[in-house]
């Protein structure tokens, strides 16, 4: 039985006021602009793609799982400057996604984690779906699982 799913970027909209402020401003919130030295390695969760080296990213903290649980979290994110907010299709892995190592995290609508896995990125599909085989998962959040940092959010489609 196959799981249909959607993975889902952060939208770009929650960081327009980011984008007018000044570096002191900036600095009070806890970001700064930085310019890419390397790639792969500042994957945006915008467009799910990893920026370029010459590129701007915003680097913030980003409460990604905002929710009444023991499981309400945080990290630091990087959004590139000019993003659009990837939309994807159906089953669609970005190739962000396939070339890292990444830890899946699955939870149920009291927003509990019920699952959870560390698998190669090529190998995510089958993880997902393996998440999904249990009924009482509601969504997941996908992770690098060496830094840590939230990715994106996937759901049954």
């Amino acid at each position: 039985m196959t799981t249909n799913f959607q993975i889902k970027a952060v939208s770009k909209n929650r960081f327009d006021d980011f984008t007018q402020l000044n570096e002191v401003e900036l600095e009070r919130k806890f970001a700064k602009w930085i310019t890419v030295d390397v790639n792969p390695g500042y994957p945006c969760r915008v467009s799910l793609i990893d920026a370029i080296v010459g590129e701007r990213v915003l680097a913030l903290p980003f409460r990604h799982h905002n929710v009444e649980s023991p499981y309400r979290a945080s990290g630091p994110i990087f959004v590139r400057e000019h993003a659009k907010t990837a939309k994807l299709e159906v089953n669609e892995i970005p190739e962000l996604l396939r070339k890292r190592l990444l830890s899946v995290r699955a939870y149920d609508t009291t927003r509990f984690m019920i699952g959870a896995e560390v698998v190669q990125g090529v190998e995510l599909a089958l993880a997902i779906e393996r998440q999904f085989l249990n009924s009482e998962v509601e969504y997941i959040h996908l992770h690098n699982a060496n830094p840590g940092c939230f990715n994106c959010s996937v759901y049954r489609a």
